[in-house]
C-alpha cells in the first residue's frame, strides 16, 4: 500500500508541475464566448452596447486566467495570446454564422435561425469546434481538445481541433460523426450522423503526416459513410452514400453507393 500511495504522490506531484484548468471554467468560457456571439444560444441577451462591450473584456481576462493555470507550457505570455485570440473572434462569429445558414438551407425541419443556434447539436458542436480551432492555430496544447471533448460529450460528435474546416458546414443530425485531426474539408460540405473522416493504420512516429481524408466543397456524405487515408480526396460536388467504405481518391461529381448482397435461405413449408 506504501508504495502506491508514493506513486499516487508521483502522479499528483507532476500533474502539479504541468497545471491545466479545471474542465467547468473551461466550459464556463466557452459557452460565454459563445452566448456573446449569439444571444440565441442560451436566450441571455445583452442590449445594452456598453455592456456587450465590457463582456468582450471579461471574456479576454478569462480566457488569461484559463491559460495562466498552465503557464509553463505556453508558446509565450497568457495576455499576449488572449488578446491574438479576441482579435479572431469576428472571423470566427462570421464563420459560425454561415454555418447556421448552411444548416438552417440544408435541414427541411428546420423552422428558422434561432431554433438552428438554439437546439441544433450540429450547431452547438460545430461552435465549440471553431473556439478550439482557433486556440490550436495558437499553439496552446490540450485547451483545445478539453473544449471539443466537452462538445463530444453532449452532441456525440467528435471533431478534432486540429482539422480544417471551411464556413457553411452542415452536420445534420450528428450523433457519431468523426473528424479526425488532419482533415480537410471545404465550403459547402454536408455530414450525415455516424460518418467518419479517419485515418488507417499507421506507426505512432507518423502521427504528423496528413492522415484523414480531404473533402472538397460541395460533396454530400451520407449516414454511416467511412473515408479513410490522408492520401484520399473526395472531389467536389460528389455524393458518397450511406455505409460507404471508401479509402481511395473519388473524381468530382462522383456518385459512390454501397451496394449489399443479400442471400436469403430457403425454409421447407408444408
Amino acid at each position: 500500500m506504501n508504495d502506491f500511495l508514493e506513486e499516487l504522490k508521483r502522479r499528483h506531484q507532476l500533474a502539479a508541475a504541468n497545471a491545466y484548468p479545471a474542465t467547468g471554467a473551461v466550459n464556463d468560457f466557452a459557452t460565454n464566448l459563445i452566448n456573446w456571439l449569439f444571444p440565441e444560444h442560451t436566450g441571455q441577451v445583452m442590449a445594452d452596447p456598453v455592456m456587450l462591450e465590457q463582456y468582450s473584456h471579461q471574456l479576454e481576462t478569462q480566457l488569461e486566467l484559463l491559460l495562466q493555470s498552465m503557464v509553463h507550457q505556453l508558446p509565450t505570455d497568457a495576455a499576449s495570446i488572449s488578446n491574438a485570440f479576441m482579435n479572431k473572434v469576428p472571423v470566427i462569429y462570421d464563420e459560425l454564422t454561415k454555418d447556421a445558414e448552411a444548416i438552417f438551407q440544408g435541414d427541411p425541419a428546420a423552422t428558422c435561425l434561432y431554433e438552428v443556434i438554439r437546439a441544433y447539436p450540429g450547431f452547438y458542436a460545430t461552435a465549440f469546434y471553431r473556439i478550439a480551432n482557433a486556440l490550436h492555430q495558437l499553439k496552446i496544447p490540450l485547451l483545445p481538445r478539453m473544449i471539443t471533448e466537452l462538445a463530444h460529450s453532449r452532441t456525440g460528435i467528435d471533431i478534432h481541433p486540429g482539422a480544417t474546416i471551411a464556413p457553411w458546414f452542415c452536420m445534420d443530425h450528428g450523433t457519431g460523426i468523426v473528424i479526425g485531426e488532419t482533415s480537410v474539408i471545404g465550403q459547402h460540405v454536408k455530414l450525415y450522423q455516424g460518418v467518419t473522416l479517419g485515418a488507417l493504420s499507421i506507426e505512432k512516429s507518423m502521427a504528423r503526416s496528413k492522415r484523414h481524408p480531404t473533402i472538397e466543397e460541395y460533396v454530400v456524405i451520407y449516414a454511416g459513410a467511412t473515408i479513410l487515408g490522408g492520401d484520399t480526396v473526395v472531389g467536389h460536388h460528389s455524393v458518397i452514400g450511406g455505409n460507404v467504405w471508401l479509402i481511395k481518391s473519388v473524381d468530382p461529381f462522383s456518385r459512390i453507393y454501397y451496394k449489399a448482397a443479400h442471400k436469403f435461405s430457403e425454409t421447407n413449408q408444408e
